[in-house]
């Protein structure tokens, strides 16, 4: 029988966290889920790892490898390879709560339908602080973009319908680069959905130094097509327009770093994106100048 939860793992390199997430996935009070692990391109011990988890057979384990080409590429082969109801991504260095695949059934079995795209759920701290803030007893479903627009603050964690999810464009793969805000896809599908909320913690986070949520000016030096696409996208979703202005100068420092000269006509606000030029240069030379003040960063 096909389980009902797909939990898939992005994994670059981490044969060293990913054992916890495999012992908390063996801890889990319900088995109703499908492990799925996209081996993006790791040269260290992940594939030995797997291989043993796989014949130790504890839980139900999928491995795909591919070549390297970032968390949101690994996303897109991931979403294309589920087959499950739900779905949610637990990061390599991240881990469940024991009774978290259990809690995500039995909340989308009580009050999931096809009016929603999924679930919104609380990310914790391995010293067991929620991060950001929880949601408001009276907030029932939101968006993921209208929950952060009214003072939502902090990383949430996700499950979503596949049906749904796979409606939507993939994350585009920019040569050279392997950095797209994940958030895109989800802001398109905020368009025609809501989420519900659930006032409990789904994750465990444990954020790496080498992980995709530090080093953001890095990340912005060294794959501006991806920033500049993502930014194009939020312009056009937002309503507020102290955010449409940041997006512009952000914009136009990841074009000129992408050396893009046709970004004014390429904008979807040409005439702010004009306006914003200035600010936009001072950024651009601002981020070049904190990736090369940290020596340890190649660009």
């Amino acid at each position: 029988m096909m389980p009902t939860l797909t939990i898939f793992t992005p994994a670059y390199n981490r044969a060293h966290t990913l054992g916890r997430t495999y012992e908390s996935l063996c801890r889990q009070t319900s088995q109703d889920f499908e492990w799925l692990i996209v081996d993006d391109g790791s040269s260290d011990e992940t594939r030995l790892l797997v291989d043993k988890w796989i014949k130790d057979n504890k839980i139900s384990i999928r491995y795909i490898y591919q070549q390297n080409q970032g968390m949101h590429g690994a996303h897109n082969t991931a979403y294309k390879n589920i087959h499950t109801k739900l779905n949610t991504c637990i990061d390599s260095d991240d881990y469940m709560p024991d009774n978290a695949v259990e809690t995500i059934i039995n909340f989308w079995k009580e009050n999931g339908s096809d009016k929603y795209a999924g679930i919104v759920g609380l990310d914790q701290s391995i010293k067991g602080n929620i991060i950001g803030s929880t949601f408001p007893d009276k907030l029932k479903e939101t968006t993921l973009y209208g929950y952060y627009s009214n003072g939502g603050s902090g990383d949430k964690k996700l499950v979503y319908r596949t049906d749904v999810i796979q409606q939507y464009p993939e994350y585009p793969i920019f040569e050279g680069e392997k950095y797209v805000g994940l958030a895109y896809k989800y802001y398109l599908i905020d368009h025609d959905y809501k989420l519900l909320t659930l006032n409990k913690p789904l994750v465990i986070v444990d954020y790496q130094d080498n992980g995709s949520s530090a080093n953001m000016y890095k990340q912005y030096w060294n794959n501006p097509k991806g920033f500049a696409f993502y930014r194009k996208e939020e312009m056009k979703i937002t309503h507020n327009w102290k955010r449409k202005l940041v997006c512009n100068i952000h914009y136009v420092s990841s074009s000129i770093r992408s050396k893009n000269r046709k970004f004014i006509q390429e904008s979807p606000y040409p005439f702010l994106t004009f306006l914003t030029i200035i600010p936009g240069i001072i950024l651009y030379f601002f981020t070049q100048y904190k990736v090369h003040k940290n020596k340890s960063m190649k660009f």
